[in-house]
């Protein structure tokens, strides 16, 4: 409609109307915004997909699925069929249906391995469709729509490769769903929801990698990027739970671990952090997004100093302890120690120690209300109410321990605290997607093995031939797989004078399709006819090169590129080279309707009087354009 009302704007003179359509216009864009903010706002809340269980934990931050319009494959599938194949595809409406219900199925997944499993079995049917009807060389008239997953603006492409993107896309993000809806406050949900972050960062890397100039930019490899970042940070963070579900326990090596491990969690969101704002991505990426990984870097710092600090003011060196052990283990928290100042003197001097310990107090506790204000400043997350919850009390437990402390001598303490070496004994990396566990049927299997009946192959339509078994000899042998071929033919055969070819592929015998079948079982069918007379059908490959037409509407003057069906022309026969071939008359090529001017472009080919017939061949990749990756 929005289109439409654009499109009279621009072809009407009549003030009236025009005046009419703006006002439209104002009221179909002012909708359509409100729609767009409460779409955004969905998606990039973390408060959506939590676990519904009462918890005192940091929520995680999901990602929404990128949402799309309805696909009919129905009538462009069976118009391939029957063009490119040469078959009857009223006979694959019930393949066409099952597809369609499959991707409508994907449009809600479960928030489940099950989800996952569906999302993964229609990206790998993707492939068999891609390969079966989405040649290289042009469109087929299969228009997908996808939205923005965080701005919720659309995409419009006859492209496959913007919907096997978009898949894995919302596979990444199921991923996530399952991630933050796992209970933290058992060990197995923990491991569940560190896997399942570590995959879901394992599956963006992936169409990262995989798929580049992607049109809609929560896909761009800039954003991607983040999101990856962004997931193993939160697995880093729930393996940092998972360590002290069962407790910490208030000893010297226990908080030495402690404290590297929460200290690399609160570095991997500093680096989450820095590159949400960095261009282009800071003018992007949600708002609380990038606040939430700032609170939660400072969080994590603050706890880290808070634990050392603990180390200090509540362990002091016995007789009985193993001083050097100490020493080796405190010197691996510090890059360097404040001047003035060693390792072993701190663990034996208890005025050191105190001095050192509150220098680590006074460094979390600025953490903790650095945090603190980062969230008051943020709308969404001040209202929060468990983010606030275990921010203040944190910064209440840091405050308490500070109080504790002798504090007389407060003024006379220039000792900074210095910054904390982070280590973890648990890595993090990414899961790459394991598709070949799901075990997925070609929907469109009775076409034929896919390595001969692919939409890069061309044949001739399917020739039946009569054939005499003369002598219980056939006048040919067969090779190959599936479909079996035809070799090694004596030219003075029956099969021959019926019109049998050297390298010639048996599709049906006696009306029975025989794609799928291997050369022993198709000599048996041959042979087991007798002297009876038999007919079988086969095609011939066609030259790629030589069966596409020479021209195409790719470009269109002052217009961005469009999308353009190509008409292609070919003979069933060949043409004796002696002979001119007759002009052909054009095609027409329609171009669908340009993304930012919404107008249709027709374009015909047409013969300039007086020009060579001669062609120049084109080769197989003179008409690929840059429409095979994603803009």
């Amino acid at each position: 409609m929005r289109a439409g009302a654009e499109n009279l704007l621009r072809a009407t003179t009549n003030n009236k109307v025009r005046e009419q359509v703006l006002l439209e216009l104002s009221f179909v864009n002012s909708d359509l915004q409100i729609l767009k903010e409460e779409l955004e706002g969905l998606n990039i809340s973390v408060e959506v997909y939590q676990n519904a269980e009462e918890t005192f934990s940091i929520p995680l931050v999901p990602l929404g699925l990128k949402e799309t319009k309805d696909v009919d494959f129905t009538l462009p599938l069976k118009d391939f069929i029957l063009e490119h194949y040469s078959e009857d595809s009223s006979e694959y409406e019930d393949e066409i249906a099952d597809l369609m219900d499959l991707r409508q199925a994907c449009r809600t997944p479960s928030r489940d391995e099950a989800g996952i499993e569906m999302l993964i079995s229609y990206f790998l049917q993707l492939g068999y469709v891609e390969n079966r009807f989405f040649p290289p060389t042009r469109h087929i008239g299969v228009l997908f729509t996808w939205y923005d997953s965080f701005t919720g603006v659309p995409v419009c492409q006859q492209n496959l490769l913007l919907e096997k993107a978009s898949v894995l896309f919302n596979i990444g993000a199921l991923y996530t769903q399952i991630a933050t809806r796992c209970n933290r406050q058992t060990q197995a949900g923990l491991e569940n929801a560190v896997d399942a972050f570590q995959k879901a960062a394992g599956v963006l890397s992936y169409l990262k990698e995989t798929f580049t100039h992607t049109p809609s930019y929560d896909m761009s490899p800039a954003m991607l990027n983040v999101l990856v970042k962004m997931m193993l940070a939160q697995a880093q963070e729930c393996v940092f739970e998972q360590i002290g579900l069962s407790g910490i326990r208030n000893e010297f090596f226990t908080l030495v671990k402690m404290t590297q491990e929460v200290a690399k969690v609160g570095e991997v969101y500093m680096l989450v952090n820095i590159a949400m704002n960095q261009e282009p991505v800071k003018e992007n990426i949600p708002y609380s997004w990038s606040k939430l990984a700032q609170i939660k870097s400072d969080h994590y710092k603050a706890l880290a100093h808070y634990f050392i600090a603990t180390i200090l003011c509540d362990h002091e060196l016995q007789p009985s302890d193993d001083k050097d052990q100490q020493e080796k283990a405190l010197s691996q928290l510090y890059d360097y120690v404040p001047e003035g100042l060693m390792v072993l003197a701190v663990l034996k001097d208890k005025v050191q120690r105190k001095q050192l310990g509150k220098a680590h107090l006074r460094k979390a506790i600025a953490y903790h209300e650095e945090a603190l204000r980062v969230c008051g400043l943020c709308k969404k997350l001040r209202n929060i109410e468990v983010l606030q919850e275990v921010l203040t009390a944190a910064h209440k437990r840091s405050l308490l321990k500070y109080a504790q402390q002798e504090t007389e001598d407060d003024f006379l303490s220039l000792i900074q605290a210095p910054d904390i070496l982070p280590k973890t004994e648990h890595k993090i990396g990414t899961i790459a997607p394991q598709f070949s566990k799901v075990k997925v049927k070609d929907f469109f299997h009775k076409l034929g093995p896919l390595t001969v009946f692919s939409a890069k192959q061309r044949w001739t339509a399917p020739r039946t031939i009569r054939l005499h078994n003369e002598a219980g000899e056939l006048g040919f042998s067969l090779k190959g797989g599936s479909p079996v071929q035809v070799y090694c033919l004596d030219p003075v055969c029956s099969a021959a004078s019926a019109g049998l070819k050297e390298g010639d592929y048996i599709v049906s015998i006696g009306g029975m399709d025989c794609k799928w079948l291997g050369v022993n079982e198709v000599l048996e069918k041959l042979k087991s006819v007798g002297k009876q007379p038999m007919e079988f059908d086969v095609i011939s490959c066609q030259d790629t090169a030589a069966s596409l037409h020479s021209k195409s509407a790719t470009y269109s003057m002052g217009m961005q590129k469009t999308y353009s069906l190509i008409c292609l022309a070919m003979d069933e026969d060949k043409i004796d080279q002696t002979k001119k071939a007759p002009l052909k008359l054009p095609f027409l090529s329609w171009g669908t309707k340009n993304r930012q001017k919404a107008a249709s472009t027709l374009c015909l080919p047409s013969a300039v009087a007086g020009s060579s017939q001669i062609k120049k061949k084109l080769s197989p990749f003179t008409l690929l354009n840059t429409e095979s990756s994603l803009y």
